[in-house]
């Protein structure tokens, strides 16, 4: 019986050690997961041995009571104290589970649950959004670059045939934002071929749909679609991960466009709940080289740690829980928006929504910026639609079309927030492109350029509201020059000029006829006088005109 036991529990370990091999779970009792599994691991044990004790043995005995006139007769099963043993020790692990599991919930910890996001700073938009540059605007989303990434690879047919795409990540490489593409292994057999690692990645511009490269001198050997050793998962677990919360596996490059993995770890703040993340552990996506880091030393190429599922549960959880559970009347509740964006703001990453009222579906009553590594958030209150109201508004003014537009982005145009969003076709590319005013999202500007776009936003904004939006934010400057040239010309019904001055060679200047009547009786020689944003380029569109050689009366 001594051998038989000996032999059940070797094929346990056996069993369970594939298991944690295969499917490579937590460890950790502290946590769910890991708890559960050891409750079955133990529940399995003791019914194995119940089971030979029972053959063997006999773990418990049958009483059989009569009654003396033999009317009935019953049976009753009374265990013997090895086996209350057994059935004690089974049990615990689950009662444990279950308990820790009721004890956890936002009952008993209302207040962790709420701070756990803590209270936005208060900050002031155009103190901190910093004004819009045009040719640094993000117009690739991850769809877009899913698309061009595929396109790139498609163009390689040996390299098509052997990888498949991995995940698109949006990051800041040597101050250049670009969506990151790994290649991956596509099948068992590929992998097989080809243990030395897939042939690098493909990097998207943010900015720039043209603008796509194949890097091949980075051999991806740990990736999630490897098997046995070089799977990502089995070798962060075997490297030392084994009773740790890991989650979100990131792929990014550092300063010099060499590969990593970075998985998030974390810890439960209220027992088996509100995962909190503290720290990072760095692999090296052809080595397998494994580095942690707590979150005072995370490396500062790396962008993001915060998993943006914590942020946004956190962010909501604050608004459920603003005054308690019990709030029934929705006192102060609020809630994010629908979608989400990773944006950068003066060179770090941040995770952006806009918050509503709990009940409004339209009305945003600000938006947060969420930084991506140490979770400061920032609340800035800009009361105005939400980003799918602005998309909505943005898709009417070219319905006829059929346009699609992207999730939005909040820009600052001479100081007053906007929306930004590119409008698709139903194949994905970019056709036009949408400002939107946040403020009042009726107000929207449409254009097959940025440039155009800014443009017939800026029209549609003096018409409602009498005023440009070009050149009055903290980025404006004025000129006084002499015009060397000036033309007119008509784009889509409207009338735009567009002049050059002797003090700004090189630049172009364009302004909409009913910025001033002086436009069109100005002629080369003029004195004039400009305001006009000094954040844009090459061409300028401007907010003022008057020229100095006559005064209209």
């Amino acid at each position: 019986m001594k051998k038989a036991k000996i032999t059940a529990i070797a094929i346990l370990v056996v069993i369970f050690g594939l298991i944690i091999f295969f499917f490579t779970p937590n460890l950790n009792p502290l946590y769910s997961d890991g708890l559960a599994l050891w409750a079955f691991a133990i529940t399995t044990v003791v019914a194995v041995l119940w089971l030979i004790g029972k053959a063997g043995e006999g773990n418990f005995s049958n009483v059989f009571t009569a009654d003396f006139k033999g009317k009935k007769a019953e049976q009753k099963i009374r265990f013997t104290k090895r086996g209350r043993v057994y059935f004690v020790v089974a049990a615990a692990p689950w009662v444990i589970l279950i308990v820790v599991n009721i004890f956890s919930s936002v009952i008993f910890h209302v207040d962790a649950y709420r701070e756990q996001m803590p209270q936005p700073e208060s900050r002031k938009f155009t103190s901190d959004v910093q004004p819009m540059d045009v040719t640094q605007l993000p117009i690739v989303d991850y769809d877009l670059a899913s698309l061009l990434a595929d396109k790139m690879l498609g163009e390689k047919p040996s390299l098509g045939s052997q990888v498949t795409l991995g995940t698109p990540t949006i990051e800041k490489v040597n101050g250049k934002l670009v969506w990151v593409v790994p290649l991956l292994d596509s099948g068992f057999f590929k992998w097989f071929s080809n243990l030395g690692g897939t042939p690098g990645y493909i990097m998207v511009s943010a900015t720039n749909p043209r603008d796509v490269t194949y890097v091949d001198k980075y051999p991806i050997k740990y990736q999630p679609n490897a098997y046995l050793l070089d799977n990502l998962k089995r070798h962060v677990r075997l490297a030392g991960s084994s009773f740790t919360g890991i989650t979100d596996y990131s792929f990014e490059l550092d300063d010099t466009g060499k590969p990593f993995w970075v998985v998030t770890t974390y810890k439960n703040i209220a027992g088996f709940s509100l995962p909190e993340a503290d720290g990072v552990i760095v692999v090296d996506a052809g080595s397998g080289a494994t580095t942690k880091y707590s979150m005072s030393n995370v490396p500062s190429w790396i962008d993001r740690v915060q998993p943006t599922d914590y942020i946004s549960t956190q962010l909501n959880n604050r608004g459920q829980y603003v005054h308690g559970i019990f709030n029934f009347s929705n006192k102060d509740k609020f809630q994010t928006s629908d979608g989400y964006a990773i944006v950068y703001n003066n060179g770090k990453c941040y995770y952006f929504t806009g918050l509503t009222s709990v009940g409004s579906d339209e009305s945003a009553t600000g938006f947060v910026l969420v930084d991506m590594v140490t979770k400061k958030p920032y609340y800035y209150q800009v009361s105005g639609a939400t980003e799918y109201a602005a998309q909505q508004s943005a898709e009417g003014k070219v319905q006829n079309l059929k346009y699609v537009a992207s999730f939005p982005l909040i820009t600052n145009v001479d100081g007053e927030p906007t929306y930004f969003m590119t409008l698709k076709d139903n194949a994905g590319l970019i056709k036009q492109y949408a400002f939107v005013s946040v403020k009042d999202y009726t107000t929207v500007g449409t254009g097959e350029t940025i440039q155009d776009a800014l443009d017939d936003f800026d029209r549609n904004m003096r018409s409602s509201t009498g005023g440009s939006v070009i050149g009055t934010g903290s980025n404006r400057s004025q000129l006084e020059g002499t015009v060397v040239r000036i033309a007119s010309e008509d784009q889509a019904g409207t009338t735009i000029y567009k002049f050059t001055l002797s003090e700004q060679p090189g630049v172009i200047f364009t302004a909409t006829y009913d910025i001033s009547e002086e436009l069109a009786l100005t002629k080369e020689g003029d004195k004039v006088k400009i305001t006009y944003d000094k954040s844009t380029k090459s061409v300028i569109p401007i907010a003022t005109f008057d020229n100095e050689n006559f005064t209209l009366k």
